[in-house]
């Protein structure tokens, strides 16, 4: 089977959608346990004005405080090119830049056009060109709440823009969690096809409880890189009743239990997902941290052993 590669994304994708400022200390703390889990990228915060998401005004204390373990991608968010310099100055290991294919949903979320957003993306690949590689997610892929379907031609005319500019890598994002198992089976086999000499990510969200079968979906497809958040945490404010991204020690759990390679130590990953309640100061969605793993197990009550001893004298 092959190994499947996870980028935390809860520090910066979890955390922005938070009600109540998460210290900047706590933040760098969790990202050092994460760091230590086994995951191939985190992405750490967003180089975004401190007025349109006040949650991450820490962004470069962050950055400059972080223990950085080898073998590790820091990746970060960056909106425009003073994002860019701003990242640059904090030594971020990649450029996530993020546009979406819809767009009533780019108006929405990012308050201008596509074409708009695209001219001022490529200004920052122009820029990171020989300094550091650039990753574009192409955000609801899969479906917008306000436009509906959104076609796959779109998607991919979009996807072939940016590879064009000679970025390293594309997430296709379902970032209203719309998406179903056999669109996604579609999709990735395109994208595969198209997209093959390209580090492709897929990012989903559980709003509609298909998140871990949509990650199932690729993983048959031969897609070997997903994004994931601690506790299932983030959504998209477009999203009615959005529960957030899907949980990554969940989605790890299920690969492991089928026999998938992650190089993510699952127990270390539950115990920091279980200290995320108490960070956020709130429940989180995430289902293995509460209840355990498959091969958790535990003792039978008491009186098992006398009934097992009862009927055994009988037969």
């Amino acid at each position: 089977m092959q190994r499947i590669l996870f980028n935390e994304v809860v520090t910066r994708d979890g955390f922005q959608n938070e009600p109540e400022f998460v210290s900047t200390d706590a933040k760098v703390a969790l990202i050092d346990e994460l760091s230590a889990c086994g995951y191939a990228k985190i992405e750490v915060t967003s180089f975004t004005s401190a007025k349109a998401i006040p949650m991450l005004r820490d962004a470069e204390e962050v950055m400059g405080r972080i223990r950085r373990v080898p073998g590790v991608e820091y990746t970060v968010l960056v909106p425009n090119v003073r994002g860019a310099e701003r990242a640059l100055e904090s030594r971020a290991d990649e450029f996530n830049l993020v546009m979406s294919t819809s767009e009533t949903h780019n108006l929405a979320n990012l308050r201008m056009p596509r074409e708009k957003s695209f001219a001022g993306l490529r200004e920052v690949i122009a820029m990171a060109q020989g300094q550091v590689p650039v990753n574009v997610s192409l955000s609801a892929c899969f479906g917008c709440p306000m436009e509906g379907d959104v076609p796959e031609d779109e998607v991919l005319r979009w996807a072939d823009r940016f590879a064009e500019l000679g970025v390293r890598g594309l997430t296709i994002c379902d970032t209203t969690g719309m998406a179903h198992p056999a669109q996604v089976r579609r999709m990735a086999r395109v994208l595969r096809e198209r997209f093959g000499a390209l580090q492709l990510t897929l990012h989903f969200h559980n709003t509609r409880g298909m998140g871990l079968a949509n990650v199932l979906a690729s993983v048959q497809e031969g897609i070997d890189r997903f994004d994931g958040s601690l506790g299932g945490l983030g959504g998209c404010p477009y999203a009615p009743g959005a529960t957030g991204n899907i949980c990554s020690e969940d989605a790890v759990h299920m690969l492991h239990a089928m026999g998938h390679e992650t190089g993510i130590d699952l127990a270390r990953l539950l115990a920091a997902a279980r200290l995320l309640p108490h960070i956020v100061g709130h429940d989180v969605p995430g289902q293995i941290a509460k209840a355990g793993r498959i091969t958790d197990l535990h003792p039978a009550p008491s009186y098992v052993a006398e009934l097992r001893q009862q009927f055994t004298s009988l037969s």
